[in-house]
């Protein structure tokens, strides 16, 4: 349904809606999803097609791909067969060469009551294994990081298409009207960049709000020009009514004009933002025992967890879709021993405090956490102590928002090389997150350039046995 056939489908036309708005922006309201007075506010918050097991999702990506053999996915037969040949054929298409079989550098052991195998990298996180869902057989299609960031972002590793993230402010609203729906924590600016957390042909509302990026450290990632020390409030709104008044006429001669909407939009959310987001981001008042939870007294651990803290403060404030990034790290195609070591120390506290911050807090239940990278790492070895890409079988986790705690689901070849039972495609995994947000995959969608798009394409099988 096009925004014009939505507002005459309401009794309204569309110049004379955009006219009555006065901020002039002209929504697509999802079919079936979202009721006609959220039409003036495209961020208010809606339900979904059925009831929903959590209501946002923390995003924990790992740039680079950590190596699922040597972190969550145990392979004894690495250690027995280390040296030798693969016992069968490597993929027709390899980002490069890999020679023979590789031990993992680290001992595994078995946690809590699930009994799941952790190796020593994840020692913290190793303590909260029971709140975890793995899912060890997750595939991809791209070898290179740029295409699987792509897709593990939007759905799509060759076309620029609307974040997951995007999609899911699109398709619930937020909960929190003075705040961004979709914040990415010092993101990457490679592989894809801003495409990861673009909005693309979705109105540019739901444009992921970056703060920082990753070559900023997070003690200094902010908004900029948040406050406007020269003007007082009252004569600031006043500037702003007037440009809005003069945008909205500027617009109604432009029907259509997705940028000038996004803007029109983008200048009243900041305003609002100016309340609501210098508190949020303040972490002065948190106690000196939660900043120790995150790690946030310690310099290794300093930098990821206060992304991890922020993720928890934009959550209880109400953004729908927070995303920390540890970019770019994780890409071992040698040296695997030292940096996945140092890699893991950086993270391992951090994600272990939200978890139980996040659970003490009573957020867990309600809020999806996600951790994973983009592809995993081969069994084989590269140079003298690497592993080359490998989206043909890796690990993701999932905890709170309705999945199963301490619980496992399918399995990668005895080597950990290709998904082999019970395999959750990318695609899938899309699918299943939606369906736990209470949102039908295949019902969220929007009409571009002639066609119906969703996040998860003409794909998608939702996982219901990771559902608790």
């Amino acid at each position: 349904m096009s925004t014009h056939e939505h507002c005459q489908h309401h009794g309204m036309p569309r110049r004379e809606l955009l006219k009555g708005l006065g901020a002039g922006f002209g929504w697509l309201a999802l079919a079936g999803m979202a009721a006609a007075q959220n039409a003036r506010n495209p961020l208010a918050p809606r339900s979904g097609h059925f009831p929903a097991r959590a209501k946002r999702v923390i995003f924990l990506f790992m740039h680079g791909g950590p190596s699922q053999i040597d972190t969550f996915d145990y392979k004894p037969l690495l250690e027995r067969d280390h040296g030798k040949p693969l016992p069968f054929a490597k993929p027709r298409i390899q980002f490069a060469q890999t020679g023979n079989i590789m031990r993992s550098p680290w001992k595994f052991a078995q946690h809590g009551q699930s009994g799941a195998w952790v190796s020593e990298l994840f020692p913290h996180v190793a303590t909260q294994v029971d709140k975890l869902c793995f899912v060890k057989s997750l595939h991809g299609t791209n070898e290179a990081h740029g295409g699987a960031l792509l897709a593990l972002h939007t759905g799509s590793d060759t076309f620029v298409r609307p974040s997951m993230g995007s999609w899911i402010v699109y398709g619930l609203g937020s909960e929190n009207q003075d705040l961004p729906g979709f914040i990415t924590l010092c993101p990457t600016l490679g592989h894809g960049g801003v495409n990861n957390w673009s909005s693309a042909f979705l109105p540019g509302i739901y444009q992921g709000t970056p703060i920082g990026n990753a070559s900023t450290p997070a003690k200094n990632a902010t908004i900029r020009h948040l406050a406007n020390t020269r003007w007082r409030s009252d004569l600031q709104r006043s500037q702003l009514d007037l440009l809005q008044k003069q945008n909205a006429e500027h617009l109604a001669e432009r029907p259509g004009d997705a940028a000038l909407e996004a803007r029109i939009e983008s200048y009243e959310l900041a305003w609002r933002m100016q309340g609501k987001a210098a508190e949020v981001l303040d972490i002065a008042n948190e106690s000196e025992a939660t900043k120790k939870l995150y790690g946030i007294d310690n310099p290794v651990t300093e930098n990821f967890g206060r992304q991890c803290l922020m993720a928890r403060r934009l959550c209880e404030a109400g953004v729908r879709f927070v995303q920390c990034t540890h970019s770019y790290k994780w890409d071992q195609h040698d040296r695997l021993h030292e940096l996945h070591t140092k890699n893991a120390a950086e993270v391992d506290l951090p994600i272990a405090g939200l978890l139980q911050d996040l659970a003490a807090r009573g957020l867990l239940e309600d809020t999806l956490v996600l951790w994973g990278g983009e592809f995993g790492r081969t069994p084989t070895v590269q140079g003298s102590d690497g592993r080359d890409h490998n989206p043909h079988g890796f690990t993701m986790w999932m905890a709170g928002g309705g999945v199963k705690p301490g619980f496992s689901y399918g399995e990668t070849d005895d080597y950990g090389f290709y998904a082999a039972k019970d395999k959750v495609h990318v695609h899938d995994l899309h699918a299943t997150m939606l369906a736990l947000l209470g949102i039908d995959h295949e019902q969220l969608t929007y009409r571009w350039a002639g066609r119906d798009f969703r996040l998860t394409d003409v794909h998608g099988r939702v996982v219901r046995e990771l559902f608790a």
